[in-house]
């Protein structure tokens, strides 16, 4: 802001709070002078939602105390920190070879988004949305994304996962695929070793390879519903 910014926003906060008001004139050109001297490089406002009259209004609004240039440079230098946070460097145009223009680029398009003269470059987000009723269906027709090469290679780095693909593979029940009523793991959550602590609690350790076999036999009765014919009531 330049001095007759600094005014402005004097005469402003001065009609919302007259105690800020100076009435001598030597009074407030030394408030001036101090003001411009601490806010110089603070914008009045921006295309992008910073107005430090709002900041002024805001302050006053829910404090007591007169307004210090320091109660408009606090959320200016926040305004300025969440806009950084929100960017991400997009690649610039010039030559990489050219360091000198490259870098004068990249710290002047961080410089418009921190002065609020620039939105900042964000990745696009994964959108939410509802799931396609028929991606079960051609999940099973692709198979598996990964590569059964792969898969031989992760196994020795995830043991139970291994062992369910492979009883599932064999027409076995899948555990996971049941909550284990022994040590509380969830669906598709491998069984840990469960001890009873020194209080009497049971807690957790490492996780099993193997199931609980409490939990076989549960995924064992549930594939035995899922498989048996629904017997259709006798026509009387």
């Amino acid at each position: 802001m330049d001095r007759r910014e600094i005014a402005a926003l004097l005469a402003y906060i001065g009609r919302l709070d007259p105690r800020t008001s100076r009435t001598d004139k030597a009074e407030a050109g030394d408030q001036l002078a101090q003001w411009h001297e601490l806010l110089g490089d603070v914008p009045m406002t921006t295309p992008h939602g910073w107005d430090a009259r709002a900041a002024a209004r805001q302050h006053i609004r829910v404090s007591p105390y007169q307004v210090l240039p320091a109660d408009i440079a606090r959320p200016w230098e926040s305004y300025r920190r969440d806009r950084l946070a929100r960017h991400t460097d997009p690649t610039p145009s010039v030559d990489p070879d050219d360091q000198a223009a490259w870098t004068a680029e990249l710290v002047g398009t961080r410089r418009a988004v921190a002065t609020g003269s620039a939105q900042p470059a964000q990745y696009r987000a994964i959108t939410s949305g509802r799931i396609d009723p028929d991606l079960k269906a051609r999940l099973r027709e692709i198979g598996s994304c990964i590569p059964p090469e792969v898969r031989v290679a992760l196994a020795p780095y995830r043991p139970a996962r291994a062992a369910r693909e492979a009883a599932v593979a064999q027409g076995q029940p899948d555990a996971l695929g049941v909550r284990c009523e022994w040590c509380q793991a969830q669906v598709g959550e491998p069984c840990r070793r469960r001890r009873v602590a020194p209080d009497g609690g049971a807690r957790g350790t490492a996780p099993r390879v193997t199931p609980h076999p409490g939990r076989l036999d549960l995924a064992a009765a549930r594939q035995v519903q899922e498989t048996e014919p629904v017997q259709q009531p006798a026509l009387a």
